[in-house]
């Protein structure tokens, strides 16, 4: 029986898989040409790590092979094991290097002295292929870019001497369009295609449990699946992760059907205990600036962040699998985290660099019994008891917390320590809190459970009347979905007066939900 597999291309005879037939299909016809007798194309293959681009140009080279056994040579290498090493030392020019390390990779010795050599290699008279090459390339963006743009400024020459050399078709792969966008010289490398790698659909993501029911005999709920595709967005490695805990590690009674409850016991795992190269890698890039200080403006509640892929910072985030783009109803394109799981990670990564320690919640020998009971947990009281901690402590909480270039903190600050305030308040009393994100951008829900009994937060930012309204009727949905007839609304302001604060603190009841929104202030109290 397969089993789901994340940890490198899969293997088509003991793993689940997408067949992404489409994906393959364009790369052959981009590859092979229009008409094969007037060659191929150059092409890039791109998209973040553990998409299956690897995968899905190993199945291209074996659909090539088949279909034109005696027609063409295709030959694949990665540059991967190139990572981290000394590269070009001072004083040895880049095809010295080259020759050096393709010896072992390309059939023979190859000698790359000069860059005519490196033409050679391919030529139709003495090179290394004796008929039309397709040559694929893994992990081009192991080089520097400064090395990318040399080499692919070579390809592009034998691409214009075509009818003299064999090099019929290229794929050059790896996280992003490799070839110049990060140049200061702009690409040199315009002759070249584009094909990236997207997420699995839904029903690609559905196919692969239905086809581990069919092998195993064990069911498995709708639910189950319609979360892990919420959680993942058919990221391809999650999804195999999330597939391998759910069928093995966390599969302890194989004659019952897979269900939710054990789909939330494997997520807790995932989110809290279990290390995921990619996650890690993701976190990685997020935490370096100046991404860093844009993830953290991606957590305000106040306003979305246009796309636009020119944005270096965008640019290097959404290639490595940190964000992704929405469209908006009016046509523009807006900055989202790539899904669930890895906004939760990150949220999660944040608040506990910057707020892993909370101390002093109250004093030892304070009487809680307004706030919590054995039975009962006053949401309200709850919350007045966090802004008089905010304020009373907020010189030593925030000394060395990051700031916006004006030098107020980043709105994402204060949920964050929110979060973990809630956090060590409830564990204390064996409660419990969560984050959700529902779009994907900013807006954050927080669910407690405590004593049997559930309670909706949505955490905003007051900014105007017209954004508070629309929080309400937000809010109001959120309850619905939660199936709550009261949810609380939290909004952050600097300061609020007593006049003002009993005006928009006042109950609001949605006609269209029939739920019950309780908006609550907290004050900063000023930068």
């Amino acid at each position: 029986m397969r089993r789901f597999f994340s940890y490198g291309p899969v293997d088509k005879d003991l793993h689940y898989y997408v067949p992404r037939q489409g994906l393959v299909d364009r790369a052959c016809g981009q590859l092979l040409g229009e008409n094969s007798d007037k060659g191929g194309h150059y092409i890039t293959v791109w998209a973040p790590r553990q998409r299956g681009k690897t995968w899905v140009m190993q199945q291209v080279k074996q659909d090539i092979l088949r279909r034109y056994p005696d027609q063409f040579t295709v030959f694949d290498f990665s540059l991967g094991r190139l990572r981290g090493k000394n590269l070009f030392p001072p004083g040895e020019s880049f095809p010295s290097a080259l020759s050096r390390f393709l010896k072992g990779t390309l059939p023979g010795e190859p000698q790359v002295e000069t860059w005519d050599a490196f033409y050679g290699l391919f030529s139709r008279d003495g090179g290394l292929w004796q008929r039309p090459l397709i040559l694929l390339i893994d992990e081009v963006d192991t080089l520097p870019t400064d090395l990318i743009d040399l080499i692919v400024a070579q390809f592009r020459e034998l691409y214009l001497r075509r009818e003299t050399n064999w090099l019929h078709g290229l794929a050059l792969i790896g996280v992003r369009a490799a070839l110049g966008v990060d140049s200061s010289r702009g690409s040199p490398f315009n002759v070249q295609r584009d094909l990236h790698i997207p997420n699995l659909t839904f029903e690609e993501v559905d196919a692969m449990y239905r086809w581990y029911e069919r092998e195993s005999g064990q069911p498995v709920e709708q639910a189950v699946i319609d979360r892990v595709f919420y959680e993942t967005r058919g990221q391809p490695g999650l999804v195999s992760w999330l597939g391998e805990l759910l069928t093995e590690t966390y599969n302890k009674a194989r004659d019952k059907p897979i269900t939710l409850e054990n789909f939330e016991g494997a997520f807790a795992a995932a989110q809290d205990v279990l290390p995921n190269n990619n996650i890690l890698n993701i976190i990685s890039k997020a935490r370096q600036e100046p991404y860093k200080s844009f993830v953290l403006e991606m957590f305000q509640t106040s306003e979305k962040i246009p796309f636009k892929y020119a944005d270096p910072r965008i640019n290097f985030l959404y290639l490595n699998g940190v964000v992704d783009w929405e469209k908006a109803p009016h046509a523009r394109h807006y900055v989202k985290f790539s899904c669930p799981f890895v906004q939760k990670q990150l949220f999660d990564y944040f608040a506990l660099e910057l707020f892993g320690e909370i101390r002093e919640l109250y004093p030892p020998f304070e009487d809680l019994a307004d706030t919590i009971t054995e039975q009962s947990l006053n949401v309200g009281n709850l919350l007045s008891r966090y802004e008089e901690y905010l304020q009373k402590n907020r010189t030593w909480l925030f000394k060395d917390a990051p700031r916006r270039a004006d030098l107020r903190l980043y709105e994402a600050v204060y949920h964050f320590n929110f979060y973990r305030y809630l956090s060590s308040f409830l564990e204390s009393h064996e409660g419990q809190v969560w984050p959700e994100f529902p779009t994907g951008n900013g807006e954050i829900d927080l669910i407690i459970k405590y004593a049997g009994d559930v309670y909706g937060l949505e955490v905003k930012s007051f900014t105007n009347q017209f954004e508070y309204r629309k929080a309400l009727r937000q809010a109001a949905r959120y309850g619905q979905s939660l199936r709550l007839a009261e949810v609380t609304l939290v909004l952050f302001v600097e300061s609020v007066d007593d006049a003002n604060r009993a005006r928009y603190e006042a109950l609001y009841e949605d006609e269209a939900t029939g739920v019950t929104v309780r908006p609550v202030f907290v004050a900063t109290g000023g930068e």
